[in-house]
């Protein structure tokens, strides 16, 4: 089911940043291309493949099942932007659906996945340069060729980072045979934006009917306690991970990680995971005040940004509740967000942790956004 958001700009650019006082900075939006090519002949079946309905409407299949149906805001410029500027948002940073990743796939499949959808994001940043950046795709499995594609994409200005999900087949992401990616992901910069995916949710999970609710949350917490525990982090001081919905259920399980430190000898070496977890960083997608005072405790209210999901059914109405009302007052009486945290949640957190490629928008009129639903 796709519902819209809006978006409104009206950042008027100083050099590179933009006025960080204007305009929200979605980091977390996703898009798919009409067009994605079927590799599945090659693949055997488990990549995602594309029927037209019409010229603004696709359903994707993932796995040989309907998966989604989508229409042209996953994938027009000008639909999002309309959006963009009815919601006063100034920039988005695009990144794929998460159901492409494909981080079990084949080499070759994975590579050209991979390639096919660079060349897609390029498209729609350069459709709207001041408003869009994207977090690029890179074949995780092959490490290598992810470390050298992470390099190429972020000589270019359209690339700020690269989204990848929580695992790989049966290995966790500290697997010795990834330090190649996590080394280049360093080495320029980039923000590695981790998002859950559905396929890699525990069966017993989905058995229960909660994948949304508790399989994504949980497959997060996994994934960011494994860069937590295993050394990702702790040797790379200067790696930047940006973790989707809030962190998951990680902050909550912080605590009970780290007296974990304390009473298990193979744990007891690590560096602390509350002091590593305080260089993570989180979207606000929590949909709960409560939830992001917690994720703001356990990772430090510089290190929030806004995420949304749009312009998929999950995605927060209107953008940017969680946090109150601009200028100040809670989202909730009983939950107190202190009005200047929250409002350099809503931009100037996004500018510091993506930095000198984002700029700022030219001046728009806003418009209504159109939060009709798109049955899934």
């Amino acid at each position: 089911m796709l519902i819209t958001p809006a978006v409104n700009d009206e950042c008027e650019g100083q050099g590179e940043m933009g006025d960080r006082s204007r305009g929200m900075v979605d980091v977390h939006t996703h898009v798919f291309d009409p067009d994605l090519p079927d590799l599945n002949v090659a693949d055997g079946g488990s990549l995602p493949s594309v029927e037209r309905l019409s010229g603004v409407a696709i359903r994707v299949y993932h796995r040989g099942r309907p998966y989604r149906l989508l229409d042209e805001r996953a994938w027009s410029p000008a639909a999002r932007l309309r959006d963009m500027d009815a919601s006063d948002v100034a920039v988005q940073v695009l990144s794929p659906t998460p159901v492409t990743l494909c981080q079990d796939a084949g080499v070759e499949e994975a590579t050209e996945l991979a390639t096919h959808q660079n060349a897609f994001l390029t498209s729609l940043v350069a459709a709207a340069p001041d408003r869009f950046v994207a977090f690029g795709h890179v074949p995780f499995q092959v490490p290598a060729t992810a470390a050298a594609m992470l390099e190429e994409l972020m000589g270019r200005p359209e690339f700020v980072g690269v989204e990848i999900g929580p695992q790989v087949g049966d290995l966790p992401l500290s697997h010795e045979s990834y330090a190649p990616f996590w080394d280049a992901a360093e080495r320029t910069g980039a923000v590695v934006f981790l998002h859950p995916v559905d396929h890699c949710i525990d069966p017993r999970i989905v058995r229960t009917g909660a994948s949304f609710g508790l399989g994504m949350p949980t497959e997060t917490a996994i994934a960011a306690a494994d860069l937590l525990l295993n050394g990702v982090l702790a040797v790379r001081p200067g790696l930047r991970v940006l973790l989707a919905h809030g962190g998951g259920s990680l902050p909550s399980v912080l605590p009970r990680l780290a007296h974990g430190q304390r009473i298990l000898p193979i744990a007891a070496t690590a560096p602390s995971v509350m002091d590593l977890a305080a260089r993570l960083w989180a979207d606000s997608l929590t949909y709960d005040p409560t939830s992001l005072a917690l994720a703001v405790e356990r990772f430090g209210a510089g290190h929030l940004v806004v995420g949304s999901d749009y312009p998929f059914s999950a995605m927060e109405v209107p953008l940017g509740a969680v946090l109150g009302p601009p200028g100040g007052g809670a989202a909730d009486p009983g939950v107190r967000l202190d009005p200047a945290a929250a409002d350099r949640i809503r931009s100037a957190n996004a500018y510091d942790l993506l930095g000198r490629r984002l700029r700022g928008p030219q001046p728009s009129v806003p418009t209504t956004p159109d939060l009709t639903p798109l049955e899934a």
